[in-house]
């Protein structure tokens, strides 16, 4: 812990003296969000922003381990390369975070484990926008404590990407995508297959994907499509249930069919859409004997929304309404269907020739025939284009999930009378922006009323879902990044998270968090050819003590050709993230990308 608190003594150190340098302004990175594409610099929350390059020259594998490379991040993964992973975001549940493909909601009604199933490997990604704490205000149930919008993007321009990569574990995974169109047509579409033997008994898995999006671009407007559909098949050894579960086996599927429509009226801007999403799940106890115990479950969430921007003398004023209704059949839950209707307001005030913004705002709820208002506001005062405080105040909540409400097993019981789960947060940040240098600071707090929780009185109960009662987290968490020199850049990044929550009974999520999150990035370039990334990431957890992972990625690039050389957990460190599952050691992989312009 001492070598962290020196490093972020240099972050601070750094950030007050390169402050003082002029730089050029900020190039804008335009955010995908409810109502209006927004400048990075006009947001007034905590967000975080990873490129196509960042990605490509990040030693990941999955979209999943790219993002545990972001502290305030937490990714609690069971098995490898993106078989199962349980997204939270400062201390939240994997329940909590609302997770978007090009706009588009993802998250399961059945359960969040399954949310992540998305239909493209990373290799598709063009970028990945995170905001962290509640935009309930602006998006509705499920922002609890943040959200994670995974874009991908058409193009004209006509080239066929190929990807291949072997590891160890009998590891392999093959991938294409393709751009290609006119100027005012433009498509984009993925493949992928992933498949290994697992790193240990009964981890073995297949991942397919396939992914199509197009754009058709209108007089101030534009018309698009995307349909992707993602299939896993995997051995869960000890995922659920206990340690001792080793032959648990699962199948998933998620599909996911958007229209969307954007138009601009002089003043008025209008983005709607209409989407469907269904997720399949099937389960076994026992991978050898299905007829011991097996559970089938087919989700769908049917939806549209409708939202408006006007610009006035005033601000920009939005307001938007969604609506979705979700069925679903199971053969533990039974026949489950619910309608969630949402209204978002917002207003943007500018004052003081633009340098400060106020933005208050709500969203109103009906869910299961009761109302709910959840009010926020979010404040930015500019110095000038390098220097930004910001602050932000909102109430956030989330559902119960049907396994939450209508779950029954021998070891767990659910609720149907539960209630959703609220949040007030709040807080307070500094941000710094030039060519080469982005420092953030900030701190946070987030009190929770009618807190979901999976409990029991003893170690030999079953797990019952309740409404545990009051949960207050409190945080600070920083960044500091730098081109240092044009072959050298670095980052830094740390979270502090301290979670009070007492009761009596074992809880199963409620104490899980990170307390100690620390993430250091190095990148070079040398010999012409050759880039290397090297990420450390040191992690303490509250409930099962801290490690440290060391991943290393080697690149050598010539033209349209990449060879690299990845691997991860360098160092062969033993360590769990949840469920007392270990993960992988040190896992070599070694693949190429390829890139054919067809003009």
């Amino acid at each position: 812990m001492k070598k962290i608190f020196t490093a972020l003594s240099i972050v601070v150190l750094s950030v007050h003296s390169f402050a003082q340098n002029k730089e050029k302004d900020i190039d804008e990175v335009n955010l995908q969000g409810r109502f209006l594409s927004t400048p990075y610099n006009d947001v007034n929350e905590n967000v975080v922003v990873i490129t196509k390059q960042q990605i490509q020259n990040s030693p990941a594998t999955s979209i999943d381990e790219l993002l545990q490379f972001y502290s305030g991040l937490d990714i609690k993964r069971r098995g490898s390369n993106g078989v199962q992973s349980d997204i939270t975001i400062r201390g939240s549940s994997f329940e909590q975070v609302l997770v978007l493909v090009n706009g588009i909601r993802m998250n399961d009604s059945q359960t969040g484990h399954n949310t992540f199933n998305i239909p493209f490997d990373i290799s598709a990604v063009e970028r990945i926008e995170i905001i962290k704490g509640s935009s309930a205000k602006l998006y509705g149930q499920n922002v609890y404590a943040g959200v994670i919008n995974i874009v991908t993007k058409t193009s004209s321009e006509e080239q066929v990407t190929i990807k291949a990569q072997g590891g160890d574990f009998k590891t392999y995974d093959l991938s294409a995508s393709a751009t290609f169109g006119s100027e005012k047509f433009t498509n984009l579409f993925s493949i992928s297959n992933g498949v290994s033997d697992g790193y240990r008994y009964n981890t073995d898995y297949q991942i397919r994907n396939f992914f199509y999006q197009n754009k058709l671009k209108l007089n101030d407007g534009s018309v698009s499509l995307q349909a992707g559909f993602s299939e896993k098949k995997f051995g869960a050894n000890g995922f659920y249930a206990s340690p001792t579960a080793i032959n648990q086996y699962e199948e998933t599927q998620a599909s996911v069919v958007s229209l969307q429509y954007q138009q601009k009226f002089n003043n008025l801007s209008v983005n709607s859409s209409v989407y469907w999403r269904r997720g399949q799940d099937m389960y076994l106890f026992i991978r050898q004997n299905p007829s011991y115990y097996r559970n089938m479950h087919i989700g769908n969430n049917v939806g549209g929304t409708v939202n408006g921007t006007y610009e006035s003398s005033i601000g920009i004023t939005s307001v938007g309404i969604d609506y979705r209704k979700e069925f679903l059949t199971s053969s533990n839950l039974g026949e489950r269907k619910r309608d969630v209707t949402q209204v978002f307001f917002d207003h943007q005030f500018k004052f003081f020739n633009q340098k400060l913004e106020i933005n208050p705002g709500a969203s109103w709820a009906n869910y299961s025939g009761d109302n709910f208002l959840y009010p926020g506001m979010d404040v930015g005062f500019i110095f000038n284009p390098n220097h930004k405080v910001f602050g932000a105040i909102s109430k956030g909540f989330r559902i119960p999930t049907f396994t939450d409400l209508y779950y029954k097993s021998p070891t767990e019981i659910g609720n149907p009378d539960l209630v959703p789960e609220s949040a007030v947060l709040s807080e307070l940040g500094y941000r710094f922006q030039n060519e080469k240098i982005l420092a953030k600071a900030s701190g946070f707090i987030r009190n929770t009323s009618d807190g979901i929780d999976w409990l029991k009185p003893a170690p030999e109960s079953p797990w019952t879902a309740e409404n545990v009662g009051r949960i207050n987290l409190k945080g600070f968490e920083t960044e500091f990044s730098h081109q240092l020199l044009s072959f050298l850049n670095y980052r830094l990044s740390y979270t502090y998270l301290d979670n009070q929550y007492k009761n009596e009974e074992l809880s199963r999520y409620a104490l899980q968090n990170l307390r100690h999150q620390f993430v250091a990035q190095l990148g070079v370039k040398f010999l012409k050819f050759f880039s290397n990334q090297l990420i450390y990431k040191y992690s303490e957890r509250v409930n099962l003590g801290s490690y440290n992972v060391l991943d290393e990625q080697l690149n050598f690039r010539i033209r349209d050709l990449n060879f690299y050389i990845l691997i991860n957990n360098l160092t062969n460190t033993k360590y769990v993230e949840t469920n007392l599952v270990p993960m992988p050691g040190r896992w070599f992989h070694v693949g190429f990308t390829y890139q054919i312009k067809m003009n």
